[in-house]
């Protein structure tokens, strides 16, 4: 039984009861932990006076504050969604414990807890024709306007999923408006015509009505998926960012007098290649329509979001796609993950961190007939086998970890918000770390901190040998001992409030950030781990992935 310690304690007293370190989740690089958790009860790890720092010392700093983190996920695809369909379909018991493992967010529940989905609006490469919502060309009226004609199962599964976590976010997003409004006359590859901007904009406004008479609530929406990507083999179009903006006010008009004015509009939603120019060209044009912009991993460095960042501080910075392929290296997948992504892109002012395909078969399939977007092809979060079973891949595990970090600690609270930390000592090049801190829906209880650490200490001397590295961790002024595995580590400590935090974001949940000395900590209920129900793909080359951008076809390597 976990202690629980109560605000009649002695205040002085309180930092040191407070800072114990029982929940631990790990991911290690030879694949011996899958997002496993260990409870250290009844033997927590103590934060204690300061001694010697270790060969890696982690400095945790509170006052520093930046954004809240919106959530993690992937995008539920049609291919995504009909794969998950026939799962139900033929092994209904499994299809559950996906859907669980995937977007369970009770605190403590074993699982990942994701909380983000991005769905296409019409076809994109991974569906299995091309359509569009209206393809009566010239219907500028709208009048053959249909949801329906997407696959019945991308809103069965939706729901689904929302049972599950009823905070789960849908972001909407279009692969290309419908053929007739652009110059190639289909929606695969060309420009689009800004003789339809209103009716385009009017086009997305009904996307949100129709999904809001299907029960769902949308918390963003796009205007076009890599508007710099013109490949002929699916749904893609070239929008200039004078277009895109003109189309965004117009709609951002019609949401705020419609009853969406809470609905955020993500402008971009490409490469990080071109950070600076883009959009901060959409954002010149039309600030005030949009919320922030998204970035995706498949030209650039993830460093580039800052030359955005820079130029609209208070614009919101999402990152919305990566895909891995078939044939990568496990770990070293996990490295670039973790470096670029699920630690980097948030440490570059990202407020969430998304994958490409949610599922797919072990083929990576289905996919649109005759595209060439995903060669080798495009490896999902979750794999679902012919016999009914299903395996995680290593997608999912990176950014599971992270999410764990995040997730609400009360039903319906505030989720981790990023804050200051640093490393030092001499192994400070061995470790990867972030760090969060998650409000709390009452004031008095007390707040939750998080640490994400990847440990990638696999080369030492210049030859193979995994080394775990003793680290120090320092949290106001006490510091606690760890030793982190090579692979990825998540582990949380609570201590009470002391109002450092600062009130950002508030169109999300609120963050309960008060000066408070009557201060609750009740550590969550001990857990019985248990096993993934699978592993991902072993493979042995080193490219991580190359997905046809339209531009070139990436190929990043580890080196």
């Amino acid at each position: 039984m976990r202690l629980t310690v109560f605000a009649s304690l002695a205040v002085a007293a309180a930092p040191i009861l407070a800072q114990q370190i029982y929940d631990v989740w790990s991911t290690t690089w030879d694949r011996s932990q899958l997002l496993t958790y260990k409870n250290l009860s009844p033997n927590p790890i103590q934060f204690k006076n300061p001694g010697a720092i270790g060969a890696a010392d982690i400095v945790v700093n509170d006052a520093q504050t930046y954004q809240s983190i919106l959530g993690f996920g992937a995008s539920l695809t049609d291919s995504s969604a009909i794969t998950l369909s026939k799962l139900k379909s033929k092994n209904s018991a499994n299809y559950w414990k996906l859907l669980k493992y995937l977007f369970d967010a009770t605190d403590g529940a074993n699982s990942a807890g994701f909380s983000y989905l991005r769905i296409p609006l019409g076809a994109s490469d991974f569906s299995t024709s091309v359509y569009s919502f209206d393809d009566v060309s010239g219907d500028t009226a709208l009048k053959h306007f249909n949801l329906d004609k997407a696959p019945s199962s991308v809103y069965s599964v939706l729901a689904d999923i929302r049972s599950i976590n009823s905070g789960i976010k849908i972001h909407l997003l279009p692969w290309s408006p419908p053929g007739w409004m652009k110059d190639s006359g289909s929606m695969n590859g060309g420009k689009f015509l800004s003789k339809y901007s209103t009716t385009y904009a009017n086009y997305l406004f009904k996307a949100l009505q129709a999904y809001k008479n299907k029960g769902f609530n949308v918390f963003a929406i796009g205007i076009q998926n890599e508007p710099e990507n013109s490949n002929p083999t699916y749904p893609t179009c070239i929008i200039s960012p004078a277009q895109e903006a003109q189309i965004a006010k117009t709609l951002r008009s019609l949401m705020d007098n419609g009853g969406f004015a809470a609905v955020k509009i993500i402008g971009y939603e490409h490469n990080w290649n071109d950070a600076g120019a883009y959009p901060v060209e959409l954002m010149n044009d039309g600030a005030s329509a949009f919320a922030g912009v998204g970035f995706h991993c498949y030209s650039g460095a993830v460093s580039q979001q800052d030359a955005f960042h820079n130029a609209y501080p208070n614009k919101d910075i999402l990152f919305t796609e990566c895909s891995g392929v078939y044939g990568s290296d496990w770990w070293s997948d996990l490295k670039w993950y973790m470096d670029n992504i699920f630690i980097g892109s948030i440490e570059h002012n990202s407020r969430s961190g998304l994958m490409w395909n949610l599922a797919l078969d072990g083929n990576g399939q289905p996919m649109l007939p005759g595209t060439n977007s995903c060669s080798p092809p495009c490896r999902p979060v979750a794999t679902v086998n012919n016999d009914g079973s299903w395996s995680m891949n290593q997608e999912f595990y990176a950014m599971a970890q992270s999410s764990k970090a995040t997730i609400p600690r009360d039903a319906g609270g505030p989720s981790g918000k990023r804050i200051g930390v640093s490393v030092g000592g001499s192994q400070s090049w061995a470790l990867r770390v972030t760090a969060f801190v998650t409000g709390r829906s009452n004031s008095n209880d007390w707040l939750r901190y998080s640490l994400v650490v990847l440990n990638w200490d696999d080369y030492p001397n210049g030859s193979w040998n995994p080394t775990p590295v003793k680290t120090t961790i320092e949290f106001r002024g006490q510091q606690a001992t760890y030793t982190f595995p090579v692979g990825i580590t998540t582990l949380w400590w609570y201590a009470p409030n002391q109002g450092h935090s600062k009130r950002e974001h508030v169109d999300d949940a609120t963050l309960l950030f008060v000066n408070s000395t009557e201060a609750t900590f009740s550590p969550s209920k001990e857990k019985t781990s248990a096993e993934a129900s699978g592993e991902g793909e072993v493979a042995l080359d080193d490219t991580l992935f190359s997905k046809s951008n339209g531009e070139k076809i990436q190929h990043t390597r580890f080196n």
